[in-house]
């Protein structure tokens, strides 16, 4: 019966729920500092401008890639799972959730060449 249990964890619609539900939570922690740098430009312009350039260096711009890649795969993630709920079962659930990781890759991919 253990092995039951943790046998779904093989399975490869299981690490698409993981991956959305983690870039969910990730997005969640990011949205309240995303807010905070946003109402710089409002009460403190000097402390933003401090802040876009600190947002040049290149490990920062890969941390902006791992976010763009979490925004997208939550967003391919929550759309796979729409298409799964109102549409017919079909037996493509695998390749949605392979296209919508490649989707959410090539699009943080495209963002980090733009970046850099």
């Amino acid at each position: 019966m253990i092995k039951g249990i943790k046998g779904h964890r093989n399975h490869p619609l299981w690490y698409a729920y993981a991956l959305h539900r983690v870039s969910g939570l990730a997005l969640v922690l990011f949205l309240p500092l995303h807010f905070y740098v946003l109402s710089l430009a409002l009460t403190q312009p000097q402390r933003l401008d401090a802040f876009l350039h600190w947002t040049e260096i290149p490990a920062v711009k890969f941390a902006e890639m791992g976010l763009v890649f979490l925004l997208s795969v939550h967003l391919l993630g929550g759309i796979r799972l729409l298409v799964l709920e109102l549409l017919p079962w079909s037996p493509r659930q695998k390749t949605w959730a392979a296209v919508a990781a490649g989707g959410a890759l090539f699009v943080s991919g495209a963002f980090l060449l733009n970046a850099v």
